[in-house]
């Protein structure tokens, strides 16, 4: 598995960003081949967390170029700064059935 983690400050409306994400984003990443799960977290005073999980590095990397599109285009007055982003090799993991 591979995971890609973005994290945003100074979001302008967490609930609205939630709302795009949820309802245009994550449809849109449910199309990458391997996808397997994501995450967008509110993590209190504007900063929010993205979390996206594939099974090979080539889904995460499409997963970083859909994600900068998708903000350019639909988040950008909500997400003013450029996210931190880091992706990687998951080493160890713990899913309940």
């Amino acid at each position: 598995m591979y995971a890609v983690v973005r994290r945003y400050e100074g979001v302008t409306d967490p609930a609205e960003a939630g709302r795009r994400v949820d309802e245009d984003f994550i449809p849109l990443l449910r199309e990458v081949p391997g996808f397997i799960a994501y995450y967008w977290i509110d993590a209190g005073d504007g900063v929010m967390v993205s979390t996206s999980i594939y099974e090979d590095r080539t889904g995460a990397e499409e997963s970083i170029s859909r994600a900068a599109d998708f903000v350019r285009d639909n988040l950008a007055p909500l997400l003013p700064n450029p996210p931190q982003v880091a992706a990687g090799p998951v080493v160890a993991a713990r899913l309940t059935p």
